[in-house]
Parts: structure tokens; sequence; C-alpha cells
């Protein structure tokens, strides 16, 4: 599933979390994805209502390839089966609709790329406790 940790580890430096991914497993990898790409859409979202139109691109754009080149690189689409391609497909219209509330400046966008993420990232956590109860 974490073939491609050179694509997760490139969305993080994006985000400016190198420091932090040394040394983590993959299941807190998949996890600071989702903090980062919640971060960016909060980052839109205000900068939004601000009318601030450059720095909500950056923060859409941001969100989007911390989905694109992180979350969905992350998935292995052969051994993962339905559920993969499942995700694969949910996070394509995440991006989608980031990129819609951008281009149509509508909150309301951004605010389901953001539930559905929360969705994705409750469920990712669960496992998480499952996998390392420690």
């Amino acid at each position: 599933m974490f073939a491609q940790s050179m694509n997760i580890r490139s969305a993080y430096q994006t985000g400016g979390l190198e420091a932090e991914i040394l040394g983590s497993s993959p299941h807190r990898l998949i996890k600071l994805l989702f903090d980062g790409a919640f971060a960016y859409i909060a980052r839109a979202r205000a900068h939004m209502a601000a009318g601030e139109t450059q720095a909500k691109a950056e923060a859409i754009t941001r969100a989007v390839d911390v989905i694109s080149r992180g979350l969905r690189a992350s998935l292995n689409l052969e051994k993962g089966g339905d559920l993969a391609r499942s995700l694969d497909d949910l996070y394509e219209y995440i991006g989608l609709q980031l990129v819609k509330g951008h281009l149509q400046n509508d909150p309301v966008l951004l605010d389901e790329a953001t539930e559905l993420l929360h969705q994705i990232a409750d469920a990712w956590e669960q496992i998480g406790k499952e996998v390392d109860p420690g």
C-alpha cells in the first residue's frame, strides 16, 4: 500500500512537515496527510472569506496536492481491491469539489470536501486503534 512513499514524502515537504515524517509509521504518515489537507482547506476558507484570491488559490492547490500526491498516491489499486478504487474515486471527487469551490468562491463546496475527508480520517483513526492500540 505504501509503495509510493516518495510521493507521500514529497506531499509532506510541500506542507513543511518533513521533520515530522522522519521515523513515522505508515499509519502516522497518512494521518499527517489528513491533518495537512484539513489545515490547507481551513486556510482556503479563511482566505475566501477575506477575499484574498491568490492566497485562497495557493491553499486550495496545496490541499489538492496533499490529497492527490499523498492520499491517492498511497493507495495500492492492484492489491486494495474495491475499497482502494472507491477511495481513489472519492479522493478525486474531493479534489474536484475543492477546485470548484475555489472557482465558484463557494465555501459550501469546501465544507463538503472537509466532511468527506473527516469521514475517511475517522475510519483511518479507528484502523490505527486496532492495529496499534498502544
